[in-house]
């Protein structure tokens, strides 16, 4: 079954808590999208917020960390509350420390890569981490259009992980809604996040099921294919 993360970002700040509790039945976890005004222009979730929203849900919570320092922000994160943290590779130099301190904090290490950064960058490390999310928008803004010269990549990295007998999840992040759900999957991805198809929807909770329906259903038409 294929995963839906919806994206905090994309919610209503004015009622986070009853946002995010339409859509908490039918949700696998919840992204937060954390920015620093360095990495990327605006400034979103600090660790304050993930805390106070923590012991009131039960699904993993992931930060993703759009952040020029993630040295600075993992132990804070880990702290307050996510299960998952993400970083981003063109932001680290030295990806498996940051992993093994992830580890040290008890939290599973994710690895983002943007639209034009190479799996290349991901070589060594793939045997480390739960979790590589790729964006098929530039980050920093919500609500932008797909990129679907992406798609490819998604296809390698899926072969790659085949190949190397790996067992991480593809997290895919931008522009994802009923259409683009099954390309991706297709495409090997096996967690959707999505932030305004949910929350800028007049049914969250409906919009939410309808895109894990499109992306079982190219999962298993995909499975077959292949089989």
């Amino acid at each position: 079954m294929v995963k839906i993360a919806p994206s905090v970002l994309a919610a209503d700040f004015n009622c986070l808590y009853e946002e995010i509790k339409r859509v908490e039945s039918e949700a696998d976890l919840l992204h937060f999208d954390i920015m620093d005004g360095q990495f990327v222009p605006d400034i979103t979730f600090g660790p304050v917020v993930i805390a106070s929203l923590r012991d009131k849900f039960n699904l993993p919570f992931e930060g993703h960390l759009m952040v020029a320092n993630p040295t600075q922000w993992i132990v804070p994160f880990a702290r307050a509350g996510c299960n998952i943290i993400t970083i981003h590779r063109e932001s680290c130099g030295d990806p498996h420390q940051l992993i093994a301190l992830m580890r040290e904090k008890g939290v599973k290490a994710g690895v983002a890569l943007n639209p034009d950064t190479s799996l290349d960058s991901l070589e060594n490390i793939l045997s480390e981490i739960y979790l590589v999310l790729i964006m098929t928008v530039n980050p920093g803004f919500v609500g932008q259009s797909f990129i679907r010269e992406v798609l490819p990549k998604i296809r390698n990295l899926r072969q790659v992980r085949e190949e190397k007998s790996l067992s991480f999840e593809i997290a895919v992040d931008g522009g994802i809604n009923e259409e683009t759900a099954g390309e991706v999957v297709e495409a090997g991805a096996s967690v959707l996040v999505a932030g305004t198809a949910i929350f800028h929807a007049p049914d969250p909770q409906k919009a939410l099921l309808k895109l894990k329906e499109a992306g079982s259903g190219s999962k298993d038409s995909a499975e077959k294919n292949r089989s």
